[in-house]
């Protein structure tokens, strides 16, 4: 059983009509509802949003969370530093991170990337294809080559990220751009993958392939460990003496 948190700003859904009726259960709800058709009984998802006490992210809740799913857009500096350093932690000690389209610029990607995670953009509802360039990959597992997204956000390069230590994907534009869409990265134990389609505008999170993505990214990022932040003990000289 891999438990998800499936966290979500859930401020757009509150006061945009339009995206309210594309997402009447918040994005966040989408999502959580795709992971849960998909995995079946191999998953426990809830849901957590800003606006509640602790951003829905009380360390009990990290302590039961295998895989953390993060959107965010317009209001990541409401986001407590508190509660970054304990996701932080988490992922340090093996849990996974799934950080999802406009979430480039959240703290906690910022923090574990180390970069600005600047990128170029456009909206003018374009057409996306996701192409895969990494076939072997467990999250390219089941899904089609190229994912048709008939409007979305554009995304272009150059993307402020380190070097992915794995690429799955890449996106190219109705006006010629191309961006790294899938990237996969680890720090300390746990797992990160970013995925950039799903601006609020469209119903991207309602697409099959997306949740396909997402379904295989979570179980890709379920921890192999778990525990504290690694230590650095000091090591007597006469181990092996």
């Amino acid at each position: 059983m891999v438990r998800v948190t499936v966290w979500g700003e859930n401020v757009h859904e509150r006061t945009e009509d339009h995206v309210r009726e594309r997402y009447p259960d918040g994005m966040h709800g989408a999502i959580a509802a795709g992971l849960q058709r998909l995995l079946g009984d191999g998953v426990q998802t809830r849901t957590a949003t800003l606006d509640q006490p602790e951003h829905g992210l009380p360390q009990e809740v990290i302590d039961q969370t295998d895989v953390l799913t993060w959107w965010g857009h317009i209001a990541h500096e409401q986001v407590q530093d508190a509660i970054v350093d304990r996701v932080h932690a988490a992922v340090l000690g093996g849990m996974g991170l799934l950080v999802l389209h406009s979430g480039h610029y959240s703290k906690i990607l910022q923090r574990v990337l180390g970069t600005s995670c600047s990128l170029r953009w456009r909206n003018e509802g374009e057409r996306e294809l996701v192409w895969t360039v990494n076939p072997a990959h467990p999250i390219a597992q089941g899904v089609p080559h190229p994912i048709v997204i008939p409007a979305q956000e554009m995304y272009g390069e150059h993307f402020d990220i380190p070097e992915p230590d794995e690429l799955v994907f890449i996106s190219s534009f109705a006006g010629g751009e191309v961006f790294r869409s899938g990237c996969c990265f680890q720090r300390g134990a746990g797992r990160i993958f970013y995925f950039s389609p799903g601006d609020q505008d469209y119903p991207v999170y309602h697409q099959p392939e997306i949740q396909r993505v997402l379904a295989n990214a979570v179980r890709w990022a379920t921890p192999r460990v778990r525990g504290p932040v690694p230590e650095a003990p000091n090591a007597p000289r006469d181990w092996f003496l």
